[in-house]
């Protein structure tokens, strides 16, 4: 008699061969479509594996008849379907072409609202480390921007609002990177400058609070280091600096240091007004 374990065993291993066989079929099926002369039957199996987030296999079968469609009822869907597999796939660059391209060819669709989100989101993804160049970081939230501006009350506009706000950060960082480095390598009126500028283009800044610190310590160490002939208007420069953060930021971590710092200036400034 079998034993009910031995039956588990058969079921399960009748099962597993099953499933190769069915798989098998499957990619053989999909390889006939793909080689053959169809595009009825290449269009139908593309949205199946679609439907079913084969993403690769439905971009395979889309990319060779996205061309033969052009021009009938079908060539709006499967001009979507081509951009969203390339879009899942992370091929953004390609993905923003083609929503781009949709967006252009089939404004009255009722997709294009997404298409114009996911096309924005593309460029989104193809924006580098905060230190590397920041043109796509421009070009994405340019794009974003333009989004929200078309669309007010999209359902996305939430997300969007926020790829803009870490995008920003981005240029935020850089930017203020390139200052405090400048400070590091103690070229400190190249530092004094850049921090300006922060301050002048991100007036709601994150790391507005550390700008302001290192500004005052760039001119601190200005100061502290002029020949005699500059060092009091040097000297003046950086305590209106600290001046600048202490009334921006009194409670700043920094506070501590900067105190010290502009007392050690009020002793110079003393010693200028002795002499006058």
């Amino acid at each position: 008699m079998l034993t009910f374990a031995f039956c588990l065993k058969f079921m399960k291993r009748g099962l597993y061969i099953l499933l190769i066989s069915i798989l098998f079929i499957s990619c053989s099926d999909f390889q006939k479509t793909l080689k053959s002369e169809d595009t009825a039957a290449k269009f139908e199996m593309a949205t199946e594996l679609y439907d079913a987030g084969k993403w690769n296999k439905s971009y395979r079968l889309l990319d060779q008849i996205l061309q033969k469609y052009r021009g009938k009822p079908q060539a709006e869907k499967i001009t979507f379907m081509h951009a969203m597999c390339s879009f899942q796939l992370k091929d953004y660059y390609i993905a923003s072409y083609h929503f781009d391209k949709f967006t252009d060819v089939y404004p009255q669709s009722e997709k294009i609202e997404e298409a114009s989100f996911l096309a924005a989101k593309g460029y989104y993804f193809n924006s580098p480390v905060y230190s590397k160049e920041q043109k796509e970081t421009i070009e994405a939230i340019e794009k974003l921007q333009l989004f929200v501006n078309q669309y007010p009350n999209s359902e996305y506009l939430t997300e969007a609002n926020e790829l803009v706000k870490e995008l920003d950060f981005k240029l935020e960082k850089k930017a203020f990177e390139i200052a405090k480095q400048y400070n590091l390598i103690s070229e400190y009126k190249a530092s004094i400058k850049s921090f300006n500028n922060f301050l002048l283009e991100f007036p709601g800044a994150t790391l507005r609070s550390e700008a302001f610190y290192y500004r005052f310590d760039s001119a601190y160490n200005l100061s502290i280091r002029s020949v005699n002939y500059l060092k009091e208007e040097r000297v003046k420069e950086a305590i209106s600096y600290f001046k600048a953060l202490q009334k921006a930021y009194p409670n700043s971590e920094y506070m501590g240091d900067a105190t010290i710092m502009n007392e050690e200036l009020q002793q110079q400034l003393n010693t200028f007004t002795t002499k006058s």
